[in-house]
């Protein structure tokens, strides 16, 4: 069995209320560069594999048709653009990687690619690149779209996109850098050559006008679970990024995922899973339980709304007194929405013909929203213990991208500070940085 391998999921760690929770910076607040920074030196020191940033760049707006619950209660907001910050972090560490995310329905691979290799320099060697297929309609509205791309076809632009990125960073050979003190001579023409890239959806003629970068291709990150997301992971995908959800949809994910992976003539034991999970640890499962209660108390019912359809794209405001989960699952394939998250979840439960409320969705949605619904919580030992059964049980490749609802910075330090040494004293761990840039030290 491989060793797991441990990431910090800091997408959310000043949002839904953690910025005011007990254990929360006092007189710093974000986006502090020096808050992150001091995070990254704790991390780094219990041996993190990666710090990691989701994102999105709209205020989320479905509920209601408004943004104002999001704005109040700062839901999935605000969300600044992290790879100044990244810069930032890696220069106070040494080994520790960082993931950034773009998306591949709005960017223009040209940019990203450009970008990444930049970043890829600065950290020398420790930047993924997370790729996401859009499906929430605020991020949309910015990039001029009225409409949600088709599921299927946002998937066919991210194939593309990453193709287009790959075969940028590769317009320049290493080998082409020859930096002749001699001669004067900077680098070999016969390795620098255009891309001339004419697909479906973008048209770049290349070559990428940078030095190559120390990985050359940064890691790349993949999140589909839906059938073709799973399909667009195993054509390209370094690493995946999974949800948690129940272990039976965790193994049926790694099942899916490793067909498609010799589909496409690739070995399933070199790509592992992150899977998300998030984690309340205390001392004592007492300390614990009751910071969980804390978080419960934390949140408002508009705010319970407005995350629940910020992350299916579909307003939930609008709700029956009672429907049917199979009609509900339609609706929202038929508004380009994501079928999965609390949905998907309570029709796998329930099956499609399940008649429900509508406050018993939401009774469920509270719990979700909070991710309370799917959070290990105890001592060290405790949590510890499940998720090595857990990573047993999945595959044995991969790990945990490891969240928290408790307050920032004080939830991750417990994390470094309890739960990583206590798996690390169980020798549960991958190696600590065995490898000089990220890809070496993520290897499954």
């Amino acid at each position: 069995m491989s060793g797991i391998h441990i990431a910090y999921d800091l997408s959310f760690a000043h949002t839904e209320g953690r910025w005011a929770r007990a254990g929360s910076w006092i007189g710093q607040e974000f986006p502090d560069v020096r808050m992150y920074a001091e995070l990254a030196r704790t991390a780094e020191r219990a041996g993190v594999g990666m710090l990691f940033f989701g994102d999105g760049s709209g205020i989320p707006n479905t509920w209601r048709g408004s943004m104002d619950a999001a704005v109040e209660w700062g839901i999935q907001w605000p969300r600044h653009d992290m790879a100044p910050v990244i810069a930032a972090m890696s220069t106070a560490t040494e080994h520790i990687g960082f993931g950034l995310t773009y998306s591949s329905t709005f960017m223009h691979p040209f940019t990203v690619a450009r970008l990444l290799n930049s970043l890829d320099h600065v950290t020398n060697g420790r930047i993924a690149f997370n790729v996401v297929a859009s499906t929430r309609g605020a991020d949309a509205e910015n990039y001029g779209s009225a409409e949600l791309m088709d599921h299927d076809l946002r998937y066919e632009r991210m194939e593309e996109f990453i193709a287009v990125c790959r075969a940028l960073w590769d317009s320049v050979s290493p080998d082409a850098i020859v930096r002749d003190r001699t001669t004067g001579r900077f680098a070999d023409p016969a390795g620098v050559h255009p891309i001339d890239h004419e697909g479906r959806f973008f048209r770049v003629r290349g070559p990428l006008a940078s030095v190559p970068s120390p990985q050359v291709h940064p890691v790349v990150v993949q999140a589909g679970n839906s059938p073709r997301g799973i399909a667009a992971s195993a054509s390209f995908a370094d690493l995946v990024f999974g949800f948690g959800g129940g272990v039976a949809g965790q193994r049926r994910h790694r099942a899916m995922l490793d067909d498609a992976l010799r589909t496409e003539g690739r070995d399933p034991a070199s790509v592992g899973i992150l899977w998300a999970t998030q984690v309340i640890v205390g001392r004592t499962r007492r300390e614990a339980a009751t910071r969980r209660d804390e978080v419960l108390r934390a949140w408002d019912h508009e705010a319970v709304g407005a995350f629940l359809s910020h992350n299916a794209g579909y307003d939930f405001s609008t709700l029956p007194t009672t429907f049917r989960l199979g009609e509900l699952q339609d609706a929202i394939v038929a508004a380009q929405a994501s079928p999965g998250g609390l949905v998907g979840t309570l029709v796998s439960e329930h099956g499609a013909d399940h008649t429900m409320t509508r406050d018993e969705f939401f009774d469920h949605g509270w719990a979700s929203a909070t991710g309370l619904d799917h959070t290990l919580l105890g001592d060290p030992a405790e949590v510890a213990d499940a998720l090595e059964e857990n990573h047993a049980t999945t595959g044995a490749r991969g790990g945990y991208m490891l969240s928290t609802p408790l307050g920032m910075p004080s939830g991750f330090a417990e994390l470094s500070e309890l739960l990583v040494p206590e798996l690390r004293a169980r020798g549960a761990l991958a190696p600590r940085y065995p490898g000089r840039t990220l890809r070496e030290n993520l290897a499954v």
